[in-house]
C-alpha cells in the first residue's frame, strides 16, 4: 500500500476544516491497512526481490539517532582538510566543558586530522614529528575554551549586509512547513561569519524564521570557509535525507526542527489557531508513522503477500522522525509566555515527543515546574541575558532567569538569535548572565557544552576531549572578563585568525603582566581569573515574588548619607558627567587585597557631596546621624548619558499602542494643515513617558540622563522620515514629567536622517500609517536639507524656526547617517551653508559606521561623531565598511577617530540595552590601544553632553558603585546622588 499524499500543495495552506478532512481520510486508509495486514495469511513465494532493501530501510527508520558506538575510536574527522598541519598548543588553562562545565586543567593540546588527538603534558610530542610538519605555539597559560556554539542563529539565512535578495529566514506559505530546510537558503557570503569567529563562535544552529508554527529544519554549521565553499560542506553531520552515501550506515545523525508560537504567528490566526495547526500536523505525522510501523511489522514477520510499497510522505517525513525521537525540536523565543509554554507542554505530552530546547522563553524562569512536566523531561532553556521587553510576550523576562533556572536544575543555554544580537557577542551574553548570578562554569558551559548537548552534538562540539572536533579558542584573558577577545581560533584544527603567529608573545604579555592599575582596572594577572560579580540574592527573590515585574523605585533620602570604604570619587563640573578626578587613589586595584592606601569616607547632604576624607575624623558630618552605606572599595562616578534609542518614548517596542508613534514624513505626504507647519516638526518632550521599566533599569545601572528623538521604536528607525524632530534630555529615574529635575533640556537638538532605501520593507506596516512608503532618494533628502538650512521656510513655522537656529549654530544638528560617501556630501553642504550665512554650525553624525574613513575631514569640519553601536556591525550595505577591532584589526573606530582629534560619543540603539552602557564602554576601553578609563568614561558623559549642548552646573548626578568601579563587572550600583533634586536614591534591596 502506498499512502496517498493528502497534505498541502505548494500553494496556500489548508483551512482547519480541510486539514481535519485530510486527517480523517488518512486515518481510514491506515486503519484499513492495519486490518488487512493483521488478517491476511502469508502466501508461498510472496517474498519480493527487494525484500532485503525493504528490511534494511525499516531497520534504518527504527534506529535511534546518535553517534556510533565506535565514534571515539576515529582517527580523523569527516571534515578534515587534507594538507592541514598538526598543531601543538602548549601551556594553556583549559576549560574543557565537561562535568557540567566544572573541569579546568593546565594542559597542552595536540590537534591533528581535524581532531583533538591528545590532551595532557605533551611537550615531548614535537620529537615525533618532522620540524617542518608540526606547528608549535606556547600560550603561556592563556585560557582555552571549546569553540562557542550558538544554538539559535539566522546567520547565513538573514545575512549581512541585509539585502532583500538575501533575506530567506521566513516563508509566507505557512503556518506548517516542516519540509523546508534552512540549508537551502544558506548564503556563504555573509559578512557576519568573520565577525562571529572573531567572537570565538565556531558553530551555529541555523534556523528558519519565527513567523510559522513549524518553520522548517535547521542545520548545525561550522563558520569557517571550506575549500568547496558550499553550504553542504559547512554542515556538521548532515541527516541521511541529505547525504545518500550514509543512508544505511549504523550512525543516525540528529535532525533539527524549528517550531514557534505566540505573537509573530498572528498573520495565520490566534494562539488557538496555531495550536490547532500544530496538532493537526502532528496527527498527520502520527498516522504516517502508524502506517510505516504496520508495514515494517508485516515485512519483518515475513508477511509479504500484497504488502505493496513502503508508505511514505515527503512532506511529513521530518515530523514522523520527530515522533520517532530522532529530531531535536527547538521551540523558539516566540513561545515566551506561560500560556504558550503550557500549550507546548501539552502538545509534547499528547504526541509524546521531547522538546530539546526552548529558545528565549521569557516566562520560563517563572514556571520551572511546568517545564519539568514536558514529555521526556525539561528542555534546555536557550535565553538572552538582558534582552527583554521588546514585545508583550517578553515583558516578563529577567536578567535573573539563568540563575533561577539553574537553581531548579534546568539546563541554561545562551544564544544570540543573530542578527537580533550580533553572533560576535555570544560571549558577552555569558558575561551578563554571570554578572547577574550564574556561576562561571555554568556561564561558560551555556555557550559551549550545553548548546552542543541540546543539539545532540556534544560528542564532537562544545567540549574539549580526545577525539572531539578540533574547535577551540585561546583568549586574551578569562573569557568572562570585560574586553577578553580571542587570540586565536581553530576550527577543525585550522587556524582562523590572520596574524595568529604574533599571539603567543602577546599572550605571554597578557597573562604574565602584573602592572599596577592606576586607573582602577584589574591588573593583567588578575584578569586571568573569573570576575567576582556582586550579590543579587535579594533582587532575584523579589523578582520571582513579583512575577517578573518587581518595583524598581529607589529609596529617596533627603538627609545625610555617609559612604564608607570609597576607592575613588569623580567630581561633577560645568556639564553633565565631567570626568575630572576629585580624589584618586592612584595605586589602588579593584579588590581590598590589592589596595595600598586607605579608602575614603564621603559625606552627602541633600544629594550633594559635602566632604571627602581618609578618616571619619576628617569629616565632622561622618560621625553625625544618617544613613551609612559601605561601598566595599567601590567608587562614586559621573552619571552616564543615554543616546540612540527611543528611551522614554514608550514601553514596549513592538506594541504601537505603547509608543509615541512615527512623525509625519513630508517627503511622502503633507501634514494636516491645522498644524500650520510644512514638516509637522515634533518635540519629543511632548510625548515623553516616565517610569518605564527600561528607563528605570538604565537608571539603576548608572545611566542617569537620556537624550531621545520622537520616534516610535527602534524597530521603526529605518522607516523614520528625513526630519525626525526635536530631541529632549531627561532624567531616566523620573516618575512624572512635572517632577522637579525631570526635564534637563526641553529641546536638545534637531535630528534628521539621511540614508538609502532600507531593506525588508515589503508588505504592510504594523503601525497605523498604512502601507510602508519607500524612502526618497539620497539626493532628494539632501536637497530638502539644503533648502531648509538656507532659510527658505518662514520662521513663523516650527520647521523654519528650528532649521534657522541649526544653520546659525544655536542648536546642534544631529544627522543620523552611516555611509562615508553621504557624510562627505554633508560636509560639503555644511561648508556651503556656513559660507552663505557666516555661521558655525554644530553638526554631529550619529550611527556613523563608516566615519573612520573620514576622520581627518571630520576634524577640519568640526563635526563630532556618536557611534551607534559602539562596535559597528555591517547590517546595512551603506554601513558595511567598518573597523571591527581586535582580533580582526588592531585599531577600533573609537581609537582612529580619537587619534585624529574627533569628538566621539557612544550610543545604544535599543531601549533594553541602555542598562549595559557601562559594559559597552568597558569593552571599547580594553579593545582600544592607548585609551585610558578617564577618556573612556567621557565617551558617555562629557563628550556626549558637549556635542548635545547639555550645559549644567556642578549639580550633575553622580552614581555610587559598590565593590568596584563604573567599568568593572564586579561592581553594582547602589545609589544615585542628585544635588539638583536634593536627595540620594538608594537601591539596596
Amino acid at each position: 500500500m502506498k499512502v496517498v499524499d493528502l497534505s498541502l500543495s505548494t500553494g496556500a495552506p489548508s483551512t482547519p476544516w480541510q486539514t481535519l478532512r485530510h486527517i480523517s481520510t488518512l486515518s481510514a486508509l491506515c486503519t484499513a491497512a492495519l486490518v488487512y495486514f493483521s488478517t491476511r495469511q502469508p502466501a508461498l513465494d510472496s517474498t519480493p526481490v527487494n525484500a532485503q532493501h525493504v528490511l534494511t530501510r525499516c531497520a534504518a527508520v527504527q534506529a535511534a539517532a546518535g553517534p556510533s558506538a565506535d565514534f571515539f575510536a576515529r582517527n580523523a574527522s569527516d571534515r578534515f582538510e587534507p594538507g592541514t598541519p598538526p598543531t601543538l598548543v602548549l601551556n594553556v588553562t583549559l576549560f574543557t566543558g565537561e562535568n557540567n562545565g566544572s573541569e579546568v586543567r593546565k594542559a597542552d593540546l595536540l590537534l591533528e586530522n581535524g581532531l583533538v588527538k591528545s590532551i595532557g603534558e605533551l611537550f615531548r610530542v614535537r620529537e615525533e614529528y618532522e620540524t617542518t610538519e608540526l606547528q608549535v605555539v606556547d600560550m603561556h597559560g592563556a585560557w582555552v575554551t571549546p569553540g562557542l556554539v550558538d544554538l539559535n542563529s539566522h546567520i547565513g539565512v538573514l545575512s549581512t549586509p541585509i539585502l532583500d535578495g538575501a533575506a530567506d529566514d521566513d516563508s509566507h506559505y505557512g503556518p506548517i512547513l516542516p519540509w523546508l530546510r534552512s540549508i537551502d537558503a544558506f548564503n556563504t557570503h555573509d559578512d557576519a561569519f568573520a565577525l562571529a569567529i572573531a567572537g570565538g563562535v565556531t558553530s551555529a544552529l541555523i534556523l528558519p524564521g519565527s513567523t510559522n508554527a513549524i518553520g522548517g529544519q535547521g542545520f548545525m554549521i561550522k563558520l569557517r570557509a571550506t575549500r568547496e565553499r558550499s553550504p553542504t560542506s559547512m554542515a556538521v553531520e548532515l541527516p541521511h535525507q541529505l547525504s545518500a552515501s550514509s543512508a544505511h550506515s549504523s550512525h543516525v545523525p540528529w535532525r533539527h526542527m524549528k517550531q514557534a508560537c505566540g505573537e509573530p504567528l498572528r498573520r495565520h490566526g490566534t494562539r488557538m489557531d496555531t495550536m490547532w495547526a500544530l496538532r493537526a500536523a502532528y496527527e498527520q505525522a502520527r498516522e504516517v508513522r502508524r502506517a510505516q510501523d504496520a508495514f515494517c511489522g508485516a515485512a519483518q514477520a515475513g508477511s509479504w503477500q500484497g504488502l505493496g510499497e513502503y508508505p511514505e510522505s515527503l512532506q511529513w517525513e521530518a515530523l514522523v522522525d520527530v515522533l520517532r525521537g530522532n529530531v531535536k525540536v527547538g521551540v523558539t523565543s516566540d513561545c515566551s509566555e506561560a500560556v504558550d509554554l503550557d500549550a507546548i507542554a501539552r502538545l509534547s505530552n499528547e504526541f509524546e515527543f521531547h522538546v530539546a530546547s526552548l529558545q528565549g522563553a521569557a516566562d520560563a524562569w517563572l514556571v520551572p515546574g511546568l517545564l519539568k512536566r514536558m514529555w521526556g523531561g525539561p528542555p534546555a532553556m536557550s535565553l538572552f541575558a538582558t534582552n527583554h521587553r521588546h514585545s508583550r510576550q517578553t515583558y516578563w523576562g529577567s536578567e535573573f532567569a539563568p540563575r533561577v533556572l539553574a537553581d531548579n536544575n534546568i539546563t541554561v543555554v545562551l544564544s544570540t538569535s543573530h542578527p537580533t544580537l550580533p553572533a560576535r557577542d555570544l560571549i558577552r551574553e555569558a558575561r551578563q548572565a554571570h554578572y547577574h548570578g550564574l556561576n562561571a562554569s555554568l556561564a561558560l558551559a551555556a555557550v559551549t557544552a550545553f548548546p552542543a548537548e541540546a543539539a545532540g552534538l556534544a560528542h564532537r562540539l562544545g567540549v574539549l576531549r580526545e577525539r572531539a572536533d578540533a574547535d577551540l579558542v585561546v583568549w586574551s584573558a578569562h573569557p568572562l572578563q570585560q574586553g577578553a577577545v580571542p587570540m586565536q581560533v581553530w576550527i577543525d584544527g585550522i587556524a582562523q585568525l590572520a596574524g595568529g603567529d604574533k599571539w603567543p608573545e602577546e599572550g605571554k604579555r597578557m597573562t604574565e603582566g602584573k602592572r599596577s592599575s592606576k586607573d582602577g582596572r584589574l591588573s593583567q594577572h588578575s584578569r586571568q581569573r573569573a570576575p567576582r560579580p556582586p550579590t543579587w540574592d535579594a533582587e532575584r527573590e523579589r523578582a520571582v515574588r513579583h512575577g517578573g515585574v518587581p518595583p524598581l523605585d529607589g529609596r529617596r533620602v533627603t538627609g545625610r548619607v555617609v559612604f564608607s570604604n570609597v576607592r575613588r570619587v569623580w567630581e561633577g563640573g560645568d556639564d553633565i558627567g565631567t570626568a575630572d578626578f576629585y580624589v584618586d587613589n592612584e595605586e589602588a586595584g579593584n579588590k581590598s587585597e590589592e589596595m595600598e592606601e586607605k579608602l575614603k569616607t564621603v559625606v552627602v547632604e541633600g544629594g550633594r557631596i559635602t566632604c571627602v576624607g581618609e578618616e571619619d575624623e576628617d569629616c565632622d558630618d561622618a560621625r553625625s546621624a544618617g544613613e551609612y552605606v559601605d561601598l566595599k572599595g567601590g567608587e562614586i562616578a559621573p552619571g552616564m548619558v543615554a543616546f540612540g534609542s527611543p528611551l522614554g518614548m514608550g514601553e514596549i517596542a513592538s506594541e504601537a499602542s505603547t509608543q509615541n508613534g512615527l512623525p509625519w514624513d513630508p517627503m511622502q505626504r503633507n501634514p494636516p494643515k491645522v498644524l500650520g507647519d510644512p514638516a509637522g516638526l515634533q518635540r519629543a518632550v511632548d510625548g515623553l513617558v516616565c517610569d518605564t521599566r527600561d528607563a528605570l533599569l538604565a537608571y539603576r545601572s548608572g545611566v542617569t540622563y537620556a537624550t531621545t528623538v520622537p520616534s516610535a521604536s527602534f524597530l521603526d528607525m529605518d522607516l523614520s522620515p528625513v526630519i525626525q524632530g526635536l530631541s529632549v534630555t531627561f532624567r531616566t529615574g523620573c516618575h512624572s514629567v512635572m517632577e522637579r529635575g525631570t526635564i534637563v533640556r526641553e529641546v536638545t537638538a534637531l535630528h534628521v536622517a539621511i540614508g538609502r532605501e532600507p531593506p525588508l520593507l515589503q508588505g504592510e506596516s504594523p503601525l497605523p500609517h498604512g502601507p510602508r512608503a519607500r524612502r526618497t532618494s539620497v539626493s532628494q533628502q539632501i536637497a530638502l536639507l539644503r533648502r531648509l538650512l538656507q532659510g527658505w521656510e518662514s520662521e513663523d513655522t516650527e520647521t523654519g524656526k528650528w532649521f534657522k537656529r541649526a544653520a546659525e549654530g544655536a542648536i546642534p544638528l544631529i544627522i543620523h547617517v552611516e555611509s562615508a560617501d553621504i557624510m562627505a556630501t554633508l560636509l560639503i553642504l555644511k561648508a556651503e551653508i556656513e559660507n552663505r550665512i557666516g555661521s558655525a554650525m554644530r553638526v554631529v553624525f550619529a550611527g556613523a559606521s563608516e566615519a573612520p574613513l573620514l576622520a581627518r575631514d571630520l576634524v577640519r569640519a568640526r563635526v563630532g561623531v556618536i557611534l551607534t553601536p559602539a562596535r559597528p556591525v555591517p547590517n546595512l550595505w551603506e554601513g558595511r565598511r567598518i573597523l571591527p577591532g581586535p582580533p580582526l584589526t588592531n585599531e577600533t573606530s573609537v581609537g582612529v577617530l580619537l587619534q585624529q582629534g574627533v569628538t566621539v560619543g557612544l550610543g545604544v540603539s535599543e531601549t533594553w540595552a541602555m542598562r549595559n552602557v557601562r559594559f559597552e564602554v568597558a569593552q571599547v576601553l580594553h579593545e582600544t590601544r592607548g585609551l585610558e578609563d578617564k577618556d573612556a568614561v567621557k565617551l558617555v558623559t562629557t563628550n556626549l553632553a558637549n556635542m548635545l549642548g547639555i550645559q549644567q552646573s556642578s549639580n550633575a548626578d553622580v552614581v555610587a558603585y559598590r565593590g568596584g568601579g563604573l567599568l568593572e563587572l564586579e561592581s553594582k550600583v547602589v545609589g544615585v546622588l542628585s544635588a539638583e533634586r536634593g536627595f540620594v536614591d538608594l537601591f539596596e534591596a
